[in-house]
């Protein structure tokens, strides 16, 4: 994270040096290790660069910090490090130094937003003096709000890139359990519908098939993986039930789409969905288990 975050600072100061300075700079990737540079740039030419930035996620969190002190394993805290004290607590120096840096860098903004009261409440604890303004992301609530309400199919669908952080597998051992505890479960089908950007994400959606077939789920799961839009907007359409089961997905642009195209929602009970989203009972439901999840599916 250091030297990414080094990579950009270097990479704004280069592309300032020689031009004509901005009046205003505006940070959409959350990289704040680029403020210092802007304003250096700004001050060794006479000038007060303002700095506007739209955070979506923090690059460190609380979250983090709580993860690699806890030793729980997570796709960015791998089994060998959070197993070992020794890898483990350098880990955490690693982190504490990191965010105390990652303070001093947002000090340097001038007018701070983010997309979630889950990000403004980590942001404010990293950045006190930054007061961050929640703006939420466009979501293209009206265009999916065109889907019929029915007929449905007792389909399950998930949208999102096949990355770790989706949390994949979660879904598929809480569809399998609801199927093997749900006597109205026949009939019902998972779809895991996203995109795949390169060969690690291949692998992972093999690693995902395997699974499928280890728990004799072949005719009941399909993967959708590269699909246009239209595919998309139909199989949103035609299924009954939407599944999310990212831990702190910093807002959840995929929930909102499902909800507007009126399905039942599932959400991981933290992040975005849990702050700003989906209120339990009413119009959609948290879960965080391979149990709670199925016990949702039933609901």
């Amino acid at each position: 994270m250091f030297l990414q975050s080094l990579g950009g600072a270097r990479f704004i100061y280069k592309a300032l040096s020689g031009r004509p300075l901005p009046d205003v700079f505006l940070d959409t990737t959350g990289c704040a290790f680029t403020f210092l540079p802007v304003k250096l740039s700004g001050y060794l030419r006479g000038l007060n660069i303002k700095v506007f930035t739209y955070t979506h996620y923090p690059t460190i969190s609380t979250d983090m910090l709580a993860l690699v002190y806890a030793r729980r394993p997570a796709y960015n805290n791998k089994d060998s490090l959070a197993g070992n004290p020794v890898k483990a607590y350098a880990k955490l120096a690693y982190y504490l130094i990191f965010t105390l840096l990652y303070a001093v860098a947002g000090t340097f903004a001038d007018f701070v937003m983010v997309n979630s009261s889950w990000t403004r409440n980590h942001i404010s604890s990293l950045w006190p003096f930054s007061s961050p303004q929640v703006l939420y992301p466009p979501c293209d609530s009206a265009g999916f709000g065109l889907c019929p309400l029915s007929p449905k199919k007792p389909q399950i669908i998930s949208i999102g890139q096949f990355r770790p952080e989706k949390d994949h597998a979660l879904q598929i051992l809480a569809f399998k359990k609801f199927k093997d505890t749900c006597s109205k479960s026949p009939g019902a089908k998972l779809i895991l519908l996203g995109g795949c950007r390169g060969p690690s994400d291949s692998s992972r959606v093999s690693s995902l098939r395997s699974l499928v077939s280890s728990l004799g789920l072949g005719g009941d799961v399909e993967f959708l993986l590269n699909e246009p839009y239209g595919v998309l907007k139909r199989h949103l359409a035609e299924s009954s039930v939407g599944v999310h089961t990212m831990w702190n997905e910093h807002f959840g642009i995929g929930v909102v789409e499902m909800m507007a195209a009126g399905l039942i929602t599932i959400a991981h009970n933290s992040g975005g969905p849990k702050a700003d989203i989906i209120q339990p009972g009413v119009d959609g439901y948290l879960a965080d288990t391979v149990e709670t999840y199925a016990e949702a599916m039933k609901e």
